[in-house]
């Protein structure tokens, strides 16, 4: 049972299960890029924290203004690894083909929301106390211009506040302006290198 301080010494676990549905399809909607909160984020269990940073880091639909690497980029990457499971050359969906080029595309915009993150997080470590789970969720909440908190922003010192707004940036910005740039430097080669198969694994 989720458990949620609630003000007055009530918890979640002391609602009816369709006030618990509710409260978590809420909070699974405002993960996108919203930043509401029907609950104390701080008062999440850390398994809670972990679905909610792997909901904003996924974020909304691609061509709206949601944060995030975007469902779309999720669900490419999700058709990669089944297309490998099942030893086929090309990524199919809906009996339409998926060029590689928007594979590699993918592939490349989360890595690079990942090294955000990834970079963010550590720098938020080693200029606080707080631990893991609540720093990496500032981390992604600020990539994915989420606007949830557990409360530990304002405690942060000032290089970790700047990290933030940096995170913000880049993720308002960064991936749709690197996404654009290697859609727009894509151009043949007049040549070919010879194959190399790395071991992979």
């Amino acid at each position: 049972m989720l458990a949620f301080e609630w003000g007055n010494d009530r918890t979640i676990g002391d609602m009816s299960f369709a006030g618990q549905l509710l409260n978590a399809l809420f909070h699974s909607v405002v993960t996108r890029t919203a930043g509401f909160n029907s609950v104390e984020v701080g008062a999440m269990r850390p398994e809670t924290l972990l679905v909610t940073d792997v909901l904003m880091l996924i974020g909304g639909g691609s061509g709206g203004t949601a944060g995030g690497i975007k469902v779309t980029t999720f669900i490419v990457l999700g058709l990669i690894v089944w297309t490998e499971l099942l030893g086929e050359k090309e990524t199919h969906a809906f009996h339409r083909r998926i060029p590689s080029e928007i594979a590699r595309l993918a592939l490349s915009v989360v890595l690079l929301a990942l090294m955000a993150v990834g970079a963010g997080t550590l720098i938020l470590l080693s200029v606080s106390s707080f631990e893991l789970g609540p720093v990496l969720f500032e981390a992604i909440s600020a990539f994915a211009t989420v606007g949830l908190s557990t409360g530990i922003t304002a405690q942060l010192p000032p290089g970790g506040q700047v990290t933030l707004i940096f995170l913000m940036f880049i993720g308002r910005v960064g991936t749709l302006t690197a996404a654009a740039a290697l859609v727009l430097r894509s151009k043949p080669r007049p040549y070919r290198y010879p194959e190399e198969r790395p071991i992979i694994g």
